[in-house]
C-alpha cells in the first residue's frame, strides 16, 4: 500500500538517519514485530528494556510509512469525546481511555529527554467550538473530564480572541499537550533496541504467517524463514491485510508546512495545539523551528493515485482557511503532502490477539488521531498480554469489542 503523496516535512527534514540491513537468512528469536515505524519502535523499546528479544521487520525504509505523515500532535484528547464513549462503554472505561493517554504524554516525555535531539515540546491545547451549535456538547465535554481531574478551562469568545486572535463562539483550553518529531524518534528508539541486543531489517517483506500450538513462523518473501515464540503486528494501515474482517476504515488526511514564521507573528501559537470540533477538523501547532504545522481535511480517498492529485489542492484550502482565521499570516505552503490513516467507528485502538490467528500473534492498531499516544499505551498492554499479566484495558482494546459494537 501506497501510504502517503507528496513531501512529508519528517523525512525532508531528517533524510535517512540510519541504513539498517536486510534480514536474508532463517532466524529466530522471541519476539517478532512487522512493522518500522514509531508504533513498532515503541512497541519494541518496551520488549526490549524489559529483557525480551526482539526482531522487527519492516518492508520499506523504517519509518518511511505513516510515520513520515504524521503530524505529530500528542493529545490525551480522544477523537470521540469522554461524554460519547461513558454512553457507549460506561464512564469508568471512557474515564481510563482518557488518562491512560495522558498518562502516555509524560511517558513520552521521559523517553525523549533519555533520546534526546527528537524536538519533544509541551503545549497546551486549544479544542474550539466550530460553530454555536457545538458550544453545549463542548461544554458538557469539559464538565465530565473536570470531574475525573483534567486541568482544563472554557474560554469564551470574548477570551480565545484577545488571547488567540481568533473568532470562535467558546473552547476547551487543556494544559496537557505535546508535540514531537516521530520520524526521528523512531530511528533513536530503534538504535537503543539494536544497542540492548534487538535486531531491526529494512527492505524486508512478509509473505505469510504460520502460527501453531509451539510458535510461529514467519515465510518472508525471499524464501527465509524467521521463528519466534510471539508476534507483534504493527504495520500500521495494512494490519488489516491480515485480518478476516475490516475493522476501521481507511482516509486520507492532508497537511503541509509552512516557512519559518516571525517569532511576534505566532505569538501564543507557538506553544498551542489548535484542533476544531467540526468533522472532519482543521488542526494545527508549530515546530521548534518556527513554521506552522496545518492538517485536516480528511477524505474517504485511500486509491493513492487520486489522493496524489488532491495534495496541492487540498493544501491551499487549509491554507485559506489558516488565513480566515488569522488574516494577518502570510500562508506558504512549502512542503506538502497527504497520508493514508485508518479510523475506528468508536475512535479507539485495537491490542492484542485475533481469534483469526491465534493467541501468539498480536495485532497493534493504534487508529485514529492519537495513534503516537494509543502506541505508548499498547506497547505496555501488549508487553503484559506477552508475559502472561493483566492489563486493566485489555478487553475494551480487543478485538471483543467488536461483539458490543453489533
Amino acid at each position: 500500500m501506497d501510504l502517503k503523496s507528496g513531501y512529508p516535512f519528517w523525512a525532508v527534514k531528517n533524510g535517512l538517519l540510519t541504513a539498517f540491513p536486510q534480514l536474508i537468512r532463517d532466524h529466530e528469536c522471541e519476539v517478532v514485530i512487522i512493522g518500522g515505524g514509531i508504533t513498532g519502535a515503541l512497541i519494541a523499546n518496551e520488549l526490549s528494556r524489559h529483557g525480551h528479544h526482539v526482531v522487527v521487520v519492516e518492508r520499506r525504509e523504517v519509518g518511511w510509512g505513516s510515520s513520515a505523515a504524521s503530524t505529530a500532535l500528542l493529545q490525551y484528547e480522544i477523537d470521540t469525546h469522554m461524554v460519547d464513549l461513558a454512553e457507549q462503554y460506561g464512564e469508568a472505561n471512557a474515564v481510563m481511555a482518557y488518562h491512560a493517554c495522558a498518562d502516555a504524554i509524560l511517558t513520552l516525555e521521559g523517553l525523549a529527554a533519555e533520546l534526546g535531539n527528537v524536538a519533544f515540546e509541551r503545549h497546551q491545547s486549544l479544542y474550539y467550538a466550530s460553530n454555536e451549535e457545538d458550544v453545549a456538547a463542548l461544554k458538557a465535554e469539559l464538565v465530565l473530564r473536570q470531574q475525573h481531574g483534567f486541568d482544563v478551562t472554557w474560554l469564551e469568545r470574548h477570551e480565545v480572541l484577545s488571547t488567540y486572535g481568533f473568532e470562535a463562539p467558546g473552547a476547551i483550553l487543556s494544559e496537557l499537550g505535546a508535540s514531537i518529531d516521530p520520524y526521528r524518534m523512531a530511528y533513536q528508539l530503534f538504535e537503543k533496541v539494536v544497542a540492548r541486543g534487538g535486531e531491526v531489517y529494512d527492505r524486508t517483506q512478509v509473505e505469510r504467517i504460520e502460527p501453531s500450538a509451539q510458535g510461529v513462523e514467519i515465510i518472508l518473501t525471499n524464501g527465509a524463514s524467521l521463528r519466534c515464540q510471539q508476534v507483534v503486528i504493527a504495520a500500521g494501515y495494512e494490519s488489516q491485510n491480515w485480518l478476516p474482517e475490516s475493522v476501521a476504515a481507511n482516509r486520507s488526511s492532508y497537511a503541509f508546512v509552512t516557512d519559518p514564521l516571525p517569532y511576534e507573528a505566532l505569538g501564543i501559537l507557538r506553544h498551542t495545539l489548535v484542533w476544531e470540533s467540526a468533522r472532519p477538523y482543521l488542526y494545527m501547532r508549530s515546530t521548534q523551528d518556527g513554521r506552522l504545522l496545518v492538517g485536516g481535511d480528511d477524505d474517504e480517498e485511500d486509491i493513492p493515485e487520486r489522493r496524489d492529485a488532491r495534495v496541492i489542492e487540498k493544501a491551499q484550502g487549509l491554507a485559506a482557511k489558516i488565513e480566515t482565521l488569522w488574516p494577518a499570516l502570510d500562508i506558504n505552503p512549502t512542503f506538502c503532502w497527504a497520508g493514508t490513516f485508518a479510523e475506528t467507528s468508536d475512535g479507539l485502538p485495537y491490542f492484542g490477539p485475533h481469534a483469526s490467528l491465534g493467541p501468539r500473534v498480536h495485532f497493534a492498531l493504534a487508529y485514529g488521531g492519537n495513534g503516537i499516544t494509543y502506541s505508548v499505551v499498547g506497547a505496555k498492554l501488549l508487553r503484559a498480554l506477552i508475559e502472561g499479566n493483566d492489563h486493566p484495558l485489555a478487553e475494551l482494546y480487543s478485538f471483543q469489542r467488536l461483539k458490543r459494537q453489533q
